[in-house]
């Protein structure tokens, strides 16, 4: 479990996996420097005189006469006697021996005062601490040259306790070892870089291919879409480059649309400002110039003028409104209603309107008060549009189904009519400025087109939803906000 835990960690991870890499690199360039050490080290030897072994020669002997002594000592104790006088001939024969091989043998005090010497030597006082230093400098130093050497040791001679030191050139001996080449750090650092070459040539390529899909993306295909090879920073990064295209292909796509919007809100609005504003300078300039027989038919003139002036008002405020609502520019007065009440008493204004139709209103909607936030006024004018666009598109004789449906957090007003079957980018334009089902474009018959738009800006403005679905035969309303 561990051990996939660590896989799984290594693979999300670019930096441990370039610290995994790092490490295996730098233990295989060691290893190959230690192959390649020993086999140049081997056909590479080097002679060189060594003292070691006669330090060591020196040191034994000796320790063979600290033995003699304290075997000395111990007879002597056992016999009982202090006698100053006999040394055994072993001892005298070792010492003799020692000082043919030119190894000077002294015994002193603590004081440094020699007590027992070797034919061949003259010294009658010796200094401790040189003697001592002399002995441990030679056991540590690797390069100990042609130099005298002194072993030094304490014993019990003659009753006393003493100093043993023995005295001698090392016998050199000539050894081999193993010689060193720049290579062996050459072949080691080559091996290092090429395996680091190998194992991160698979990453390397893909940052080619990332840095290459940039490249790609930022001629403007936006289609293209790098492949994700990892789960670490790489395959991040690559789906960061796929969600950047999407996202820019997505603005790329709403800016053509909303400029062709503009275009066609530039149209549209040009066409219906100026079939009423043709009719009120028509009718404006027969009655400046007397063209009337009565003054019943100059009243007619008089009043289809400000009919149409009316509905230029109209359609001028509802762009204005249209306007500031989607800039966020309209303050709200938000307060708690009963959105039940407020519903059932708006319906009843459209019981009437929709028996001239031929239209039947069917509610549902719970006697419970369900609260909710909203502007009155503004939020009325949204349900008046959807009533509104109902009773003009019903197919008649019919019926508008309205439902009101809540869960903990939402509520939901459906407004359901029967009506011509939509297209799906007729239903889902519904709620664009300007746009009318009708391709005449007749603002007599079609309104100003910012009905649905004025609708949608209110409720996005409340922090709610509204839109539209077809089924059945039926096209279907929804407004959906947060309860209190």
């Amino acid at each position: 479990m561990l051990y996939k835990l660590s896989i799984r960690h290594v693979q999300r991870s670019l930096r441990m996996q370039l610290m995994l890499t790092f490490g295996i690199c730098l233990l295989a360039g060691l290893l190959t420097y230690g192959i390649s050490s020993n086999l140049f080290g081997e056909m590479k030897q080097l002679a060189v005189i060594d003292y070691k072994y006669g330090i060591e020669r020196i040191d034994n002997e000796t320790r063979g006469l600290v033995n003699e002594l304290s075997a000395l000592q111990k007879q002597t104790d056992m016999a009982g006697s202090e006698s100053e006088g006999g040394r055994p001939e072993f001892f005298e024969n070792h010492v003799n021996w020692m000082n043919d091989q030119k190894f000077k043998v002294l015994i002193t005090d603590l004081e440094g005062r020699v007590v027992y010497r070797s034919q061949n030597a003259a010294e009658t006082n010796v200094e401790i601490h040189n003697v001592i230093s002399n002995a441990m400098n030679a056991r540590t130093d690797q390069d100990y040259g042609r130099k005298e050497f002194s072993s030094f040791y304490p014993v019990n001679y003659m009753g006393q306790k003493s100093y043993l030191i023995v005295s001698g050139i090392p016998e050199p001996h000539i050894t081999y070892r193993k010689g060193q080449s720049p290579l062996s750090l050459l072949i080691a650092v080559a091996a290092f870089i090429l395996l680091f070459y190998f194992m991160t040539q698979k990453k390397m390529r893909h940052v080619e291919e990332l840095a290459s899909g940039l490249r790609v993306i930022a001629t403007g295909n936006l289609d293209y879409r790098v492949i994700e090879r990892s789960q670490d920073e790489l395959g991040s990064l690559a789906r960061d480059l796929n969600f950047m295209a999407e996202d820019l292909q997505k603005r790329m796509e709403e800016e053509r649309r909303n400029e062709r919007l503009k275009r066609e809100l530039i149209t549209n609005v040009s066409h219906d400002l100026r079939t009423p504003l043709t009719l009120i300078m028509g009718y404006l300039r027969l009655l400046q110039d007397k063209g009337y027989e009565t003054p019943e038919q100059a009243a007619s003139y008089v009043s289809i003028a400000y009919n149409k002036s009316e509905k230029l008002k109209l359609l001028i405020d509802d762009l204005f409104e249209y306007t500031k609502l989607s800039n966020r520019d309209v303050p709200l007065y938000k307060e708690g209603v009963a959105i039940n009440e407020l519903l059932d008493q708006l319906l009843e204004e459209f019981v009437t309107p929709a028996e001239e139709q031929q239209l039947t209103i069917n509610r549902t909607i719970p006697k419970e008060r369900l609260l909710v936030r909203i502007d009155v006024d503004k939020m009325i004018r949204v349900l008046e549009n959807l009533m509104g666009n109902a009773l003009k598109y019903s197919l008649k004789p019919g019926s508008i189904t309205v439902t009101l449906r809540h869960d903990y957090r939402y509520v939901t007003v459906q407004v359901s009519n029967q009506a011509e079957w939509l297209s799906d980018d007729a239903l889902q334009q519904l709620f664009d400025r300007f746009y009318r089902v009708d391709t005449a474009r007749s603002s007599h018959t079609g309104g100003s087109g910012l009905g649905l738009a004025i609708a949608k800006s209110i409720v996005e403005s409340h922090e709610g939803a509204i839109w539209a679905e077809q089924s059945g035969g039926q096209i279907h309303f929804f407004v959906k906000l947060k309860l209190v």
